[in-house]
């Protein structure tokens, strides 16, 4: 991510349009990725509430670009202090259009832009945890607060040219601790305070859409190589390493979670694969630009497996995730940052070497300290905004509105209707009324619509 490599790039004193066109293209990718988060979450979840799940994350699209132009993107990276950026960019005034962002070639606003994809889908791949019981009004107030106290100032801290784990030496090269820990701790802290869907642990709550899921996730692999190799901001050899590194780690996840799968359940599945492949991409996002391709095989691996263990852990917990964000991003995130401090060569985007490659142990102190920090302020801060709207305006639909299917009490919409898709014969039986034959009573044969 850009400030975070700030002096490691060459300077760019005018326009560099290849750098430019690159940028431009990896933001739509990332853009994309918003609506593939979409599906991957909607198909997961049951069919009363598909239609809510696709909201979830496009209402992100809506609101996080309107604040961002408004404050956060000034609160983000405009020079300030350790902990929040400044008020220079506020409307994002005071930037001209052929200004370019320092260090690189390419416009400031194209900057913004990019970052602004990782704003929009940061807080929704929080709904995936919050599935099929919270009020859409209650979601949209959170997330705008949520962007506002936890996200902006989290990405200043990590990414900021000032921010305090940057100076710290903490590496997130496209956001395994301002993205996927904060995401999944906020998630965490959340569903604490709101509590369990009806009939957790009772009913099966299975996917009602496979292809859906797979769908999704397609899309997220698709677009997460504008996300990593899109966070060097040039068209060089470290984004291609980074593009590297997420197919090769993406590939090694899936195929770990699914091994995970077949030894522990005795199948392997679409949803796992799906499932997997997220994993691993999660886990190379802080990592893509410090580890080597066998090293991302290392990392991929590793956080299929774990990630696969640990979506079970809600069972036994008993903290009601419903599409395993916390097990999924929270994880993933971490074993992703940590890793770093193990395999990161020192030859790639960064300077730093990890364990195995003679660096000690200093960088993955820097990194544990970078986790701990990010996922305690985000679970704190995000169990308080949502048990202060709990007790303004209730985060919950009523349970008699939950079992009907918030589509249809949230939207007034179903996903899939059916009525008057085609017409059958059916066999029915006339009710007898006072004064009638037999043969008037008797059975008969309509079309009817099925």
């Amino acid at each position: 991510m850009a400030p975070a490599i700030l002096t490691l790039a060459a300077d760019a004193p005018k326009l560099d349009t290849g750098n430019t066109a690159f940028m431009l293209l990896s933001a739509a990718l990332v853009m994309v990725m918003t609506p593939g988060l979409a599906f991957f979450y909607g198909g997961m979840v049951r069919v009363k509430s598909a239609l809510n799940m696709l909201m979830m994350s496009f209402i992100s699209l809506g609101i996080i670009t309107i604040l961002w132009t408004l404050y956060g993107f000034s609160f983000a990276f405009d020079s300030g202090n350790g902990f929040m950026g400044g008020t220079d960019w506020l409307g994002m005034r005071n930037i001209g259009i052929a200004e370019l962002w320092p260090g690189y070639g390419i416009p400031v606003y194209v900057f913004a832009v990019f970052q602004l994809m990782f704003a929009i889908i940061t807080p929704a791949l929080i709904s995936g945890a919050l599935a099929d019981r919270v009020k859409f009004t209650a979601w949209a107030l959170f997330i705008t607060l949520w962007a506002t106290i936890v996200y902006f100032p989290v990405a200043h801290w990590v990414w900021g040219s000032d921010g305090w784990l940057f100076k710290y030496g903490v590496i997130d090269f496209a956001g395994g601790t301002a993205v996927h820990i904060n995401a999944g701790a906020a998630a965490l802290g959340v569903i604490l305070v709101i509590g369990k869907r009806v009939g957790f642990k009772r009913d099966p709550m299975r996917p009602h859409s496979l292809p859906l899921v797979m769908l999704g996730a397609g899309l997220l692999w698709f677009g997460w190589f504008g996300f990593n190799a899109g966070s060097w901001l040039g068209a060089d050899g470290v984004a291609a390493v980074a593009f590297t590194n997420t197919q090769v780690a993406t590939a090694a996840a899936m195929l770990g979670w699914l091994a995970y799968e077949k030894i522990r359940h005795g199948s392997f599945t679409t949803l796992g694969a799906a499932s997997g492949a997220v994993s691993g991409l999660v886990a190379i996002t802080p990592a893509c630009g410090s580890v080597s391709p066998l090293g991302a095989i290392a990392v991929g691996l590793i956080a299929g497996v774990l990630c696969a263990a640990a979506v079970g852990l809600k069972y036994k917990f008993g903290y009601d995730d419903s599409l395993d964000v916390v097990g999924v991003h929270m994880v993933g995130g971490i074993v992703g940052s940590l890793l770093i401090g193990l395999f990161a060569t020192g030859g790639v985007g960064q300077t730093a070497k990890g364990l195995f490659y003679g660096g000690g142990l200093d960088q993955l102190g820097k990194q544990a300290v970078g986790v701990g920090a990010v996922l305690g302020y985000s679970l704190v801060a995000s169990a308080i905004l949502a048990k202060l709207i709990d007790l303004v305006m209730g985060f919950r639909v009523t349970e008699d509105d939950e079992i009907t299917g918030i589509d249809q009490i949230e939207h007034a919409e179903t996903a899939y209707d059916f009525a008057g898709a085609g017409g059958g014969t059916v066999r029915t039986t006339a009710v007898p009324v006072p004064g009638s034959t037999s043969s008037e009573a008797g059975a008969s044969d309509k079309k009817v619509d099925a």
